[in-house]
């Protein structure tokens, strides 16, 4: 029986972008509000950033080419999808492989009323809303206007029927943010609130980090994936791209 998986699925968190370099300054300053101007989908990469994307797809183009992704999936998000040109343009990609899918779903979380406050922001404009996080949990809160984790969750589910029912042995590269990284694991490994919560809790997922699985027909009645390696930054490393981890800007409740 053919499998309905993709042979190796990679998911990489967008290079590091100018709303990671400003969150940390109005952290750094103590400021209510992240001072970036643009909408959040149309924030670009940094100047690291681009950098760090270069960097992961020269780490595939040192792949042979029968193993390099063949099909590559994008959030819409201007740094989600300048990463993904990165990587096609270093040559990490299959010489087969078609232009890029954008799909929305694969956006970042939406923060709603919470959008460009600090934390400190959100205790001093929404401190309803930082006691309602507290009481009900990162997982489960919804700020008005935004989505909780459970919402990214549920649109992810769609968009990995989607690859299953189109990429079925292929190699896939999925290009996204922080909490999609973390949704998909939920997915994909069969994880509970708990146990996800625990991941986060470890730290921040790298910026181009890559977290990689492959098809493996013993761990199931007709095979799973299987985690390979999470938040791996030995692309960045080898490269002299340094290794960043902020929360993107809007990061109320990330």
């Amino acid at each position: 029986m053919k499998s309905r998986w993709p042979e190796r699925l990679w998911i990489v968190r967008h290079g590091e972008s100018a709303g990671n370099v400003a969150r940390d300054a109005a952290h750094a300053a103590g400021l209510s509000r992240i001072d970036i101007e643009a909408r959040d989908v149309d924030v670009p990469l940094s100047v690291l950033g681009e950098a760090q994307g270069a960097a992961l797809g020269r780490w595939f183009a040192a792949m042979a080419p029968e193993e390099r992704p063949q099909i590559v999936l994008t959030s819409p998000y201007r740094r989600a999808q300048a990463t993904a040109e990165l990587v096609a343009t270093a040559g990490g990609l299959a010489a087969d492989a078609p232009q890029a899918v954008v799909d929305e779903r694969l956006r970042e979380r939406e923060f709603g009323i919470l959008d460009r406050l600090t934390s400190a922001g959100i205790r001093q404009f929404h401190p309803e809303q930082a006691e309602f996080r507290r009481v009900v949990g990162k997982f489960y809160h919804r700020p008005p206007g935004g989505e909780s984790w459970c919402d990214v969750i549920l649109r992810l589910r769609s968009a990995l029927d989607t690859v299953s029912l189109h990429y079925p042995q292929k190699r896939v590269l999925i290009v996204g943010h922080q909490v999609v990284v973390l949704c998909l694991r939920y997915l994909l490994e069969g994880l509970d609130e708990a146990a996800l919560m625990a991941i986060d809790a470890q730290g921040d997922v790298v910026n181009c980090g890559v977290t990689e699985y492959c098809f493996d027909r013993s761990i199931a009645p007709d095979g799973a994936l299987k985690l390979v390696r999470y938040n791996f930054t030995a692309p960045l490393e080898a490269a002299g791209a340094p290794v960043t981890s902020a929360p993107d800007a809007v990061v109320a409740a990330r």
